[in-house]
């Protein structure tokens, strides 16, 4: 990601340990934790994009930039969920068997296993790793440090909001969520920020060569994956958009990629629908621009 003329670099770090070095310190400690774990979801999807703690970081930092200086109005608690809920959101995709079952006893599925199989438990995960990973945090709170059931609800809603989950519902994401601290934590805009920042890491630095060498794909998807993301140099983000700078040289790859940054726009509109009509803040982007290199 191309850095702003107005930098908020690991504003959210920086903030949280000013407003509460206590919370900074418990998020640090998961950090050193969770690197390890977040790489086993390539035990489940060897061939899949990165969902390691590259992509968080990747994840953190447009956060930092989309909601700029408005992370001056969020108090401590706000941002340890929010940085918390970053880190774990992706940790469903590398659940152990064991877990897998039995998280799989607590989470709706509706109708999906008319159209999919029991069997297929890649699939399912992938589909519902949003939700692996909210029954991740909380069988494992008490090893993390979480420091009350409130703060635990919050994370894992923080994390679920990444995709699927309905960020309207104010039951689900209230927007006044009370913790122990007596602070308040505002779920739907740190759900849209995550949830946002996580749909718009599409650059080449997401990469899945840096996972395993290219000649080793076997299928046409796989090669026609790895172009489009290689595709992809780099993301800008201003005040009003996004801007992808994409290499024009493979019409093939640009005529694919439509569908991706259709879906980006339509997170966008989503998240800013979300957060201008629920809570004082705002999404200020408004598109999803491409540049040809």
């Amino acid at each position: 990601m191309k850095p702003s003329e107005n930098s908020n670099d690991y504003l959210l770090e920086k903030r949280l340990k000013e407003l509460n070095p206590t919370l900074h310190r418990q998020f640090k400690d998961t950090v050193f934790c969770l690197q390890r774990i977040l790489s086993k979801y390539r035990l489940v999807f060897p061939e899949y994009t990165d969902h390691s703690a590259l992509h968080v970081l990747t994840v953190i930092d447009a956060c930092n930039h989309v909601a700029g200086s408005q992370i001056y109005q969020l108090n401590g608690d706000e941002i340890y969920a929010l940085l918390m809920g970053c880190y774990f959101h992706d940790v469903g995709m590398g659940i152990t068997m064991n877990d897998f079952r039995v998280f799989s006893r607590n989470i709706d599925f509706g109708d999906y296993f008319s159209t999919h199989s029991r069997d297929d438990v890649a699939a399912i995960i992938r589909d519902f790793h949003h939700e692996y990973s909210g029954q991740f945090i909380r069988k494992y709170a008490e090893v993390f440090d979480i420091p009350s059931p409130e703060h635990v609800f919050a994370i894992i809603q923080i994390a679920r909001g990444h995709r699927r989950v309905n960020l309207m519902d104010s039951s689900e994401y209230p927007c006044d969520f009370r913790v122990s601290s007596g602070n308040t934590i505002c779920l739907p805009f740190l759900a849209a920020l995550i949830r946002l920042a996580d749909e718009i890491d599409v650059t080449a630095s997401r990469n899945p060569i840096l996972l395993y060498d290219i000649e080793s794909l076997g299928s046409l998807n796989q090669i026609m994956e790895y172009r489009k993301v290689e595709a992809v140099k780099a993301l800008e983000i201003s005040e009003k958009s996004f801007v992808l700078y994409i290499d024009g040289s493979d019409r093939d790859v640009l005529e694919v990629l439509r569908p991706v940054i259709a879906k980006m726009q339509l997170t966008l509109d989503n998240c800013r629908k979300t957060v201008i009509g629920r809570t004082p803040y705002v999404i200020t982007q408004e598109r999803v621009i491409t540049s040809l290199l």
